[in-house]
């Protein structure tokens, strides 16, 4: 029995998927196995990973059902009592599941465990996540998720391991929700289990791949989804500041997809009172002018100069 199952969801990522996988393959701590499941990939996905001759590997396919379904395939599937969550699209460090044994190995009570990650902003520019805690060098157990979420997210899907049967616990991914899946399900950990936090960075989030962040759909998504957990934040402030925080970020998308349905039922829902002077401007900023300061924003970041409206 492997100590992490690395549960892989693919679909379409034949320019990324190789490296992935390499960099798998290249940690430090080598026990585990790798399940893949193919999302009825259309691209060379499903042939490049059929490449790889690790025995480690074990390959599904299932009609198209999106990423939600795919990883609770796997982790059915899946024999190790930790379960390592990968995109096909991100990078780990060689550290990665060392890291995370760590963790495990210093708070063996723990549910859900967290590594620091890296945000690739650009092909020349990486910038490290950034968390409202106080700055430690092992890891800690984190005794409010939401407040220490409110730059940078403590979770982030490829940055986690889970105990598989916590994750079966709390009841795995929401097929239903089309975008925001892993959102639904790190609120869910934060409002009820132990959320471990490891500070050593060991993977980064390519933010220069493209997603489907601009689709009306997925932004309509998000919004049901923050509106799910209303009758928790009536009684959790800082899951209140957590929520105030991605409808501020989900507005800012529909002003930059000029989805204006999602961003008219949106904005009165938004407490402006916990927003700081920059995001209360961008707020009520013009769509025109919030896409050309985005351009901006991705110039400056081409120059090596990251400015956040979160800071």
């Amino acid at each position: 029995m492997p100590f992490f199952s690395v549960i892989i969801p693919l679909y379409n990522k034949e320019g990324q998927i190789k490296t992935t996988l390499q960099h798998v393959l290249s940690q430090n701590f080598v026990d585990f196995e790798i399940i893949i499941v193919n999302d009825d990939s259309t691209d060379k996905s499903l042939e490049i990973v059929q490449s790889f001759s690790d025995d480690r590997i074990t390959i599904f396919s299932q009609e198209n059902q999106g990423a939600s379904s795919a990883r609770n395939f796997a982790i059915k599937m899946a024999k190790g009592k930790y379960m390592a969550l990968l995109d096909a699209d991100d990078v780990w460090y060689p550290n990665h599941l060392e890291e995370h044994y760590k963790s495990i190995s210093m708070f063996p009570e723990g549910d859900l465990f967290c590594n620091a990650y890296a945000l690739k902003l650009s092909k020349s520019h990486i910038e490290n996540a950034s968390y409202t805690i106080k700055k430690r060098n092992e890891p800690h157990i984190i005794k409010d998720y939401f407040k220490a979420s409110t730059i940078h997210p403590i979770g982030w899907t490829s940055a986690l391991s889970i105990k598989k049967s916590t994750f079966n616990d709390i009841g795995g991914f929401n097929e239903s929700i089309i975008s925001g899946q892993d959102l639904d399900l790190l609120i869910r950990f934060g409002l009820e289990k132990t959320v471990v936090f490891n500070p050593a960075i060991t993977c980064y989030y390519d933010k220069t791949v493209q997603n489907s962040l601009s689709k009306e759909n997925h932004q309509e998504s998000k919004y049901m989804l923050f509106n799910s957990f209303k009758d928790e934040e009536k009684n959790n402030s800082s899951l209140h500041l957590y929520l105030t925080l991605n409808r501020y970020s989900l507005a800012i998308q529909c002003k930059r997809a000029k989805n204006k349905t999602t961003l008219k039922k949106l904005l009165p829902e938004i407490d402006t009172s916990l927003l700081n002077w920059k995001q209360r401007l961008l707020l009520h900023t013009p769509s025109s002018l919030v896409i050309l300061l985005k351009k901006i924003h991705l110039f400056l970041i081409s120059k090596g100069v990251y400015i956040s409206s979160y800071k």
